[in-house]
């Protein structure tokens, strides 16, 4: 009691001035985050920035180039004959691609079918979108590319495991200039729900994605026999090479933070690995249904099997 009483007193003290200096501070701080970076406004769901950071496109179409030229060397220096063409499925994979962009447009050429698409991956955004971080997802722009991942040097792995069959690996390499323009805010409900928000502009772009892939063919001893996919091959890694150019905060602006970048890299990385593996259903032979139990067993036996 009497070392409360201490504090408290209206005589000047040491402890005083230390409690209010930190107080001093603390208010101070919050005065800067609430009136230069945060929007408190709760009637608009996102705030639109002055401008929208974008990735210049020469540059990209530079490093893209770039990239060829290397590329091209690698396969010279390989040389003829080592393995497996693989143009026939290529073109296959452009085709295809090219019937999703269409699809993705509505049919639609020019401003109408940029447009369809982009409303259209707004739409999924706000659909996965994590309600309690993150406010509305304002699409601006969405390049959905011209190219296809190209798959070269096919090879057959022989199993190690006696009479398993033998997978087909690829070298996959898809050069483009995808891109996506997006703003949003992020939340902050403590200490209460609608604190404040943190105005963020972001413009993601894709230049090179490398890795190599790994087909396993169904077994036709299994009750459910799928084609397997897996991205990037087992016990090897991919490169990943993208450029962000971001802006945060309301009234003053933090421009192309490096830990945003790292952050964002980090988290397409990990999807990759996580989701980088696709089973293909054949026709008569199983369903989508059974072969996600198959799946699940799969997972619920890798998480019991010890390391």
């Amino acid at each position: 009691m009497m070392a409360t009483a201490y504090v408290f007193t209206l005589q000047p003290t040491f402890t005083q001035g230390l409690i209010l200096g930190q107080a001093s501070i603390l208010l101070l701080l919050f005065l800067v985050l609430k009136y230069l970076f945060f929007d408190s406004d709760p009637d608009r769901p996102y705030r639109k920035a002055s401008y929208q950071p974008k990735v210049e496109v020469d540059d990209v179409r530079e490093d893209i180039s770039d990239v060829r030229v290397n590329l091209g060397k690698l396969e010279s220096e390989l040389g003829d004959g080592e393995a497996e063409s693989s143009e026939w499925l290529n073109l296959l994979l452009k085709q295809v691609l090219d019937a999703y962009r269409v699809k993705l447009r509505n049919g639609l050429a020019g401003p109408e079918g940029d447009e369809v698409a982009r409303q259209r991956v707004e739409d999924f955004a706000n659909k996965m979108r994590p309600t309690g971080f993150l406010d509305y997802i304002k699409v601006h722009s969405v390049d959905m590319g011209t190219s296809a991942p190209r798959l070269s040097r096919a090879r057959i792995r022989t199993q190690s495991i006696p009479g398993a069959d033998a997978d087909i690996e690829y070298d996959m390499n898809y050069m483009d200039s995808v891109s996506i323009s997006i703003s949003t805010s992020v939340l902050f409900n403590y200490p209460f729900p609608s604190f404040a928000r943190l105005p963020v502009s972001l413009t993601i772009s894709l230049s090179l994605f490398s890795a190599p892939v790994r087909l396993t063919p169904p077994n036709p001893l299994s009750p459910h026999p799928t084609i397997t996919f897996t991205l990037p091959a087992p016990h090897s890694d991919f490169v990943l090479d993208i450029k962000t150019t971001s802006l945060m905060g309301s009234r003053a602006k933090l421009e192309d933070v490096p830990k945003l970048h790292e952050l964002i890299l980090h988290q397409i990385r990990r999807v990759i690995l996580e989701k980088g593996t696709w089973k293909v259903v054949l026709p008569g032979l199983a369903s989508v249904n059974e072969v996600k139990e198959d799946v699940k067993m799969e997972h619920h036996l890798a998480e019991r099997t010890p390391n």
